[in-house]
């Protein structure tokens, strides 16, 4: 798998005219160093995280690459304005999963969100992701060919989480790919496990539950993770939030 930092602001992430660098040649590329320093300087140390998703801190985080292989940021500017900081465990288990769908979903895209601040902390409009260890992760789409495709993110959908899928988990040209999203669930699991960690908690449109039961994962799934069942703040249909069990000291203990 190869990796890259490119801060490219194409039209798939961010509409014609990018917001923040339009129009400023100087400010596109001075974003575009930040991108590279915070997704390829990697700190010397493991992270430490204190307290909960809810009310915690985290240290020597890490950020996620802008674009892999098989995968992309939901915006380069958001990696940027350091939204993409996690856990160093879980950027291991999110680029390991990556890596083994390369063999078991040859040829289908994904796109990660927001993840957390450098420090962790309030990470508004998100109610969690203050301990590096909750991601973001937006469906996996095809398009009217059956091909499969990145979902649209940008300026316009507030970088894609104003997407709503209709009742038949359509978006204009775009119809989840269950299959995908599934098997994605089940290497991050498997990949949480192979480091001593877990998954903790999955949110997801629960109305879409059957449809993600009913893949070649689902039965796996349904038994093996723990869903949110109840409705959430936010419907959850355009991505599903991940959060991992790592161990963290206790946020009175942060510094």
């Amino acid at each position: 798998m190869t990796y890259s930092c490119s801060d490219r602001a194409d039209a798939g992430h961010f509409g014609a005219h990018p917001p923040i660098v339009a129009g400023s040649a100087r400010r596109c590329r001075w974003l575009g160093a930040v991108a590279m320093a915070l997704c390829c300087a990697a700190s010397g140390a493991d992270s430490e995280c204190y307290g909960t998703v809810s009310n915690g801190r985290l240290v020597n985080a890490v950020a996620l690459p802008v674009r892999g292989t098989n995968f992309s940021a939901y915006s380069s500017l958001g990696g940027a304005l350091g939204r993409t900081f996690l856990h160093s465990k879980v950027r291991d288990i999110v680029l390991a999963a990556y890596a083994v769908l390369e063999a078991t979903a040859p040829d289908k895209i994904f796109v990660y969100g927001e993840t957390g601040a450098r420090n962790g902390g309030k990470f508004r409009p998100h109610r969690t992701h203050q301990n590096g260890l909750s991601v973001d992760f937006f469906v996996p789409v095809k398009d009217r060919t059956g091909k499969s495709a990145a979902l649209p993110t940008g300026a316009g959908n507030r970088w894609g989480y104003d997407i709503e899928f209709d009742a038949n988990a359509e978006y204009g040209d775009y119809a989840i790919d269950f299959e995908a999203l599934a098997e994605h669930l089940f290497q991050l699991d498997s990949a949480a496990k192979a480091r001593g960690a877990a998954i903790s908690l999955v949110i997801f449109d629960p109305p879409f539950l059957p449809k993600l039961f009913a893949t070649a994962r689902g039965p796996y799934l349904k038994q093996s993770l723990p869903f949110m069942r109840g409705k959430a703040w936010w419907r959850h249909d355009e991505h599903y939030h991940v959060d991992f069990s790592v161990p963290c000291a206790p946020l009175s203990a942060h510094g």
